[in-house]
This record gives structure tokens, sequence and C-alpha cells, in this order.
């Protein structure tokens, strides 16, 4: 049985590890609200573009714009949103499960882009081929800091070298629920609803091409970036909570090793009046 001394300082080293998870969980807690706040303010323009470019996919074809029309050939490619940091429950693993699910058919023609170092480093050790790597954007994302990965997978498919490019991260639901989720960004799907949708509904001006030449970057931009605002409010709710069981299990922990304590420290207390009351006798 431990000595009362190692049992003090088990207890001292628990009581050190609750003050920092509940002081992670305070910090999360924080940054979850912001990162909430951002992804739901964001929404509302997000789906009204995703809504907008899916009507004008039913009326147009690729000749007005490529981005519009529907690759023949060329790789899969991912773009796999994840996070650079630890101690986020099961977030970075769900998310890699699921992704594993979505690529086991078609690896050999299959390439990723990874957002995050805990997914590069899971798809790396698997033998993912990984064309392009970006680290997290932080605690706040920007739109201007998705520009270059928006670029990049447009010019993948614009070349060819992709012939459909789908995003996955983890969606946000609530602060319990955090639902791994694939999109496709491109091609872009046309709306499936086209009654109230003729091809003389849209005017242009001064034609299609050009203003599809200004809104369809746009447009892979705001999907990326609000992937991004999602997986970052997904990965700060499972942080959160992931700390707060830590710090509870502590407490826990704690309680049982004080009962220990106690009951090491009676043992001795009753042996030492034992062996004052034997030595009494003795005399």
């Amino acid at each position: 049985m431990p000595s009362q001394r190692e049992i003090r300082r088990r207890i001292g080293s628990v009581r050190n590890i609750r003050q920092i998870t509940r002081a992670m969980q305070f910090v999360a807690a924080s940054k979850l609200r912001r990162a909430q706040d951002a992804t739901l303010a964001s929404r509302p323009y997000s789906d009204k573009i995703d809504e907008v470019l899916a009507d004008l996919a039913t009326v147009l074809s690729g000749e007005e714009h490529p981005l519009l029309a529907q690759a023949e050939g060329g790789k899969r490619l991912i773009i796999l949103i994840s996070t650079d940091r630890p101690l986020a429950g099961p977030f970075t693993s769900n998310l890699v499960r699921f992704t594993a699910h979505q690529i086991i058919d078609d690896k050999g023609n299959l390439a990723l882009v990874t957002v995050g170092r805990k997914g590069r480093d899971a798809m790396r050790r698997v033998g993912v081929p990984i064309e392009a790597h970006f680290d997290g954007y932080g605690d706040r994302p920007s739109f201007s800091d998705i520009i270059p990965l928006a670029r990049l997978v447009t010019d993948d498919y614009l070349s060819g070298t992709a012939g459909r490019i789908d995003i996955i991260y983890s969606h946000f639901v609530s602060t319990l629920v955090q639902r791994p989720s694939i999109d496709r960004l491109l091609p872009i799907e046309p709306s499936g609803d086209t009654e109230g949708i003729p091809g003389n509904q849209f005017i242009f001006e001064p034609n299609p091409s050009a203003v599809l030449e200004r809104l369809l970057p746009r447009y892979v931009a705001t999907r990326l970036y609000q992937a991004v605002l999602e997986a970052k409010a997904s990965e700060e709710s499972s942080r959160m909570v992931a700390m707060k069981n830590a710090t509870d299990n502590a407490e826990e922990l704690i309680e049982d090793l004080t009962l220990s304590y106690n009951k090491v420290r009676q043992a001795n207390i009753t042996r030492e009046m034992i062996e004052i009351a034997t030595g009494a006798q003795a005399r």
C-alpha cells in the first residue's frame, strides 16, 4: 500500500493537472463563443451564394465559364480541414476516420490538400498522396487567408489536373455535436429544382462570362472560408468538452486519493496506538 507521503504527492500532481485543464476549458469556451458567432454570421451569405450558383449552373453551361463545365478525367482532389493543435478530444480521430471511409474506394486516383498538421500527419501515415499543405489559420481566420488555397484548387480544376474537388471538414451543429461532413466544391452542382428557372431569367451585364469571371472565384473562396469557420468552431467546442471531462475526472481522482490517504492515515494511527498499548503492557 502506498505511503502517506506518496499519496500526498499524487494528490498534489492531480491538483496541478486539474488547474491546467480547468484553465484550458475556460480559454476554449472563450474562443468557442467567438468562433461560433463568426460561423453563424457567415452561414446566410454562404448558403445564398451557393443557391445562386446552383441556379446559374442549371441554365448556363461550361461555355460561359469552365468552372461550370463537368470535367472529364483528372483525379479526385480532397481538401481536408483539420487542426494544428492537440487536446481536442475526438475531433481529429473522427475526422480522420471519416476521411478514410471516403477515400478507400479510389485511393489510387486521389490527392489531398491538407489544412492543419493533424490531418496531414494522419494521411501521411497511411500513404495518401498530399499535393499541398497549409498550416491552420489561427484563432481568427480571415477571408484573405483562404485566397491562396482557393486559387490553388481552382487552378488544378481549370488545368484538368483535378476532375472533382471535395471538402471534408467538421460541421458545427452545437456545443456537444460536431459532425464530419463532405461537400462537393467543383464542379458546381446544378440546382435540383429547375421549376421557375427559365433560361432567360437572368440578365448579365456586360455578359455571362464577365460576371462569372468575378463571381465564381468568390464562390470557391466563400465555400472554403465557411468550411474553415465550421471546423474552427467544432475544434474549440470539442476541446472545451474534453477539458471539462478531464477536470471532472481529476476531481474524482482527488476524492479517491483523499479517501485512500485517510484510510492509510487511520491505519497508521491505529497501528501506533496498538504499539503504545503493547509497550505499556510489556512494562
